[in-house]
């Protein structure tokens, strides 16, 4: 007995002790958070000084802050990173910035869509235009890097680095064989013959419709790749597919035979180089400052004035509910964002940013409806990101006028729903069975058993109806005929150079060409730029941050890029109700 108090004596200690350690911990770690926050003043940027972009991490389309931003905190991810508001905006401030001579553009890889890279190789371009140099170097690029580096004055890489250069690919993974092994069957009720969404869960490969669109937008996204990048680099454009298409890059050397570098050259060789071009003497230190520490401008930014412009971020899956997430769009709460800005009369115009491979049907149309009524009261402009597809363009459709980027994929008008059916799962592989008592025959519609005629029936009654409704709500926004819009629609996605053909959108341009054209519809000389939704607390978010989010942080570490599998099977597992989405998350390589 004498021996069981003295364990459980020893026990109590050790938990109060671990208790007090723990409790140390997270004070002293909410002591450094709070540290940070309190001095976080701006770096000093030096005379003579190289702006270095490496852009080694997902690109969101407006900032999310983090408390650990300015920490390192050992045994946990790096978080640190930039969205593209903000990158666009320093590179601009840093065009008329007096200390800052040039760039540096170190990028190996760009964790972003096309149309995001093409607004920050536009950036570049417009900061070029001041005179100052840029200058590409990295051991190794992706396509997607040596697109964005290809506006460079000069374009290096390392002796035994590598370009890759091959065309480009759009792939998706298929799960019929693995789902028919577990017993898993999908129902799927759709509209739209391109509407694909569904395939990867009933089929082994594309449909010949699927092909025949994907093959139509990623050529049209291959003619912009090939056409920037010769005329970045004074090439002809057969010269550049001929590349490609011959695999002509296989070693450096070739990288500077086909001309599409200027040199190999080492680290050391570059610095010399960067001290040549800011005029330092070659024993001096070359003073550079990253874009991440560069907060000279952290949002975008217009003339003072009475009048002000809401820049309303929308981008992520739309999903149902008051969701605030950093890559969910709420149809509530969204939707009560609209409606504040409405209301709100220093609001002058809206730019509803949007950068959606869609979702749920419910929170598109409730979306939409705040768009309409915002459009009566005041300008609306939307401006597309990387996707404004499905559900995406269905809350785009009412605007006064739509931009998009020549690389956006849009479109996708069409409905689906999707009904697993896990009976072969439970009876033949867990060996369960259910037993339903039921008061009508509909009262036990369920995934543990296939639908009937009648309840596919209804189902499908429900998804043309909502197709119905999003044609009409095109073609009310669009000025078409619902015969029209039938036509472009059917679920097929297309780029936004085909888009403007179509009628689906009003121009190419950027999302500053979307605010400008809102100042214009506005009537406003002078105005300024307000970002919307705020901007939360970065300190408030640390005691507000999921146990799902903390989980990804850790498993995005470990698999990578993998992760979006994951995430893949995780978004059907939770997709209720009727969807307006993209066919899927599309990968161009």
């Amino acid at each position: 007995m004498k021996q069981f108090f003295k364990y459980v004596l020893a026990t109590v200690v050790g938990v109060f002790i671990s208790s007090i350690l723990v409790g140390l911990l997270f004070i002293g770690l909410v002591t450094v958070v709070v540290s940070s926050l309190g001095s976080s003043s701006e770096p000093t940027v030096s005379a003579n000084s190289v702006l270095h972009i490496t852009l080694d991490h997902q690109i969101t389309e407006k900032t999310v802050p983090s408390p650990f931003d300015d920490i390192s905190i050992p045994g946990t991810p790096n978080t640190r990173s930039l969205g593209l508001n903000d990158i666009v905006a320093r590179i601009k401030t840093a065009k008329t910035d007096n200390n800052i001579k040039g760039i540096y553009l170190n990028v190996s890889t760009v964790n972003a869509g096309f149309a995001t890279v093409r607004a920050i190789r536009n950036a570049l371009i417009d900061f070029k235009e001041s005179g100052k140099f840029i200058i590409s170097y990295s051991d190794v690029m992706t396509q997607k890097a040596y697109y964005l580096s290809s506006v460079a004055n000069e374009v290096y890489i390392s002796p035994v680095g590598s370009v890759d250069f091959r065309g480009l690919s759009s792939s998706v993974m298929f799960m019929k064989d693995a789902l028919d092994k577990l017993g898993v069957e999908m129902q799927v009720v759709k509209v739209g013959t391109y509407k694909s969404a569904v395939e990867p869960f009933i089929l082994n490969e594309m449909s010949a419709a699927n092909r025949l669109q994907v093959n139509a937008y990623l050529n049209s996204l291959y003619d912009g790749f090939v056409s920037d990048i010769a005329t970045a680099r004074s090439l002809d454009e057969q010269a550049v597919r001929r590349v490609a298409n011959e695999y002509l890059i296989q070693f450096p050397e070739d990288a500077v035979k086909q001309k599409f570098v200027d040199s190999l050259i080492y680290r050391d060789e570059l610095l010399v180089k960067l001290k040549n071009k800011v005029g330092i003497d070659q024993k001096k230190d070359l003073s550079s400052i990253s874009l991440l520490d560069y907060r000279k401008s952290s949002s975008v930014s217009g003339t003072s004035g009475a009048g002000r412009i809401a820049v309303l971020y929308a981008f992520g899956d739309i999903v149902d509910g008051n969701t605030s997430g950093d890559e969910q769009i709420g149809g509530e709460s969204l939707s009560r964002e609209l409606r504040q800005l409405r209301e709100d009369d220093k609001v002058k115009a809206i730019v509803l940013r949007v950068n959606s491979p869609g979702g749920s049907a419910l929170a598109s149309d409730l979306i939409w409806r705040e768009v309409s009524l915002a459009k009566k009261a005041k300008p609306v402009i939307v401006s597309m990101g990387d996707y404004a597809a499905s559900g995406g363009y269905y809350i785009s459709a009412a605007a006064d006028s739509i931009f998009a980027d020549a690389g956006t994929l849009t479109g996708s008008i069409g409905v689906f729903g999707l009904i697993p059916n896990l009976q072969n799962l439970f009876n033949n592989k867990l060996g369960l069975h259910f037993d339903v008592v039921k008061t009508g025959p509909y009262a036990d519609v369920s995934i543990d058993r296939p639908l009937t005629a009648e309840e596919r029936s209804i189902v499908q009654g429900g998804v043309n109806r909502i197709y119905q409704q999003f044609m009409q709500r095109v073609a009310d926004g669009r000025g078409l005929t619902v015969a029209q819009v039938d036509s472009i629609g059917q679920g097929r996605v297309w780029t936004g150079s085909q888009a403007i053909e179509l009628g689906l959108v009003d121009r190419l341009g950027t999302l500053d060409d979307a605010v400008r054209s809102a100042a214009k519809m506005a009537k406003l000389d002078s105005y300024k730029i307000s970002e919307y939704p705020r901007t939360k607390d970065p300190f408030e978010s640390l005691f507000k941050t999921s146990k799902e989010k903390v989980k990804m942080w850790f498993l995005k570490d470990e698999l990578g890029d993998h992760v979006k599998y994951l995430n893949d099977m995780k978004r059907v597992m939770q997709n209720t109700g009727i969807q307006a989405r993209l066919p899927y998350e599309i990968e161009i390589y």
